[in-house]
């Protein structure tokens, strides 16, 4: 797992920051989708949009970030085509985990086990261990 940790130069946590919220946009999340996965409010997730290098990078928002950079990073070792890169979490999977939902219904909970559940199903899914 790719690890962001504070002893990052601050200009490299916060370009994580831009980098986190264009794979959202890619990801087509909503405003409410990415505050959840982010576990920040509106006015702060409005402030980081137009100024990446002004986020605050707090333990748990480094931590979230690692997950969706891994969560990523992952996606694009499964799928070649960026249609599936993009869009597989808004996918219905029928793995027992997600049960009939797409990754993102859960990952959207805003809860750090679901950042950190939906990252270790792709991933074992990735090793080819199917979770």
């Amino acid at each position: 797992m790719i690890a962001v940790t504070q002893t990052l130069p601050a200009n490299a946590a916060q370009a994580a920051v831009g980098t986190v919220l264009n794979i959202m946009d890619k990801w087509a999340c909503s405003e409410k989708e990415k505050m959840a996965l982010l576990g920040i409010g509106r006015s702060t997730l409005h402030k980081y949009q137009a100024a990446p290098a002004s986020a605050r990078l707090s333990p748990d928002l480094l931590e979230r970030i690692s997950y969706l950079l891994n969560i990523h990073a992952v996606l694009r070792i499964l799928f070649e085509n960026p249609e599936n890169q993009y869009g597989f979490l808004r996918m219905p999977n029928k793995n027992s985990f997600f049960n009939g939902k797409a990754p993102m219904e859960i990952l959207s909970s805003g809860l750090m086990s679901a950042l950190y559940e939906v990252h270790r199903h792709l991933d074992a899914v990735r090793d080819g261990q199917f979770a």
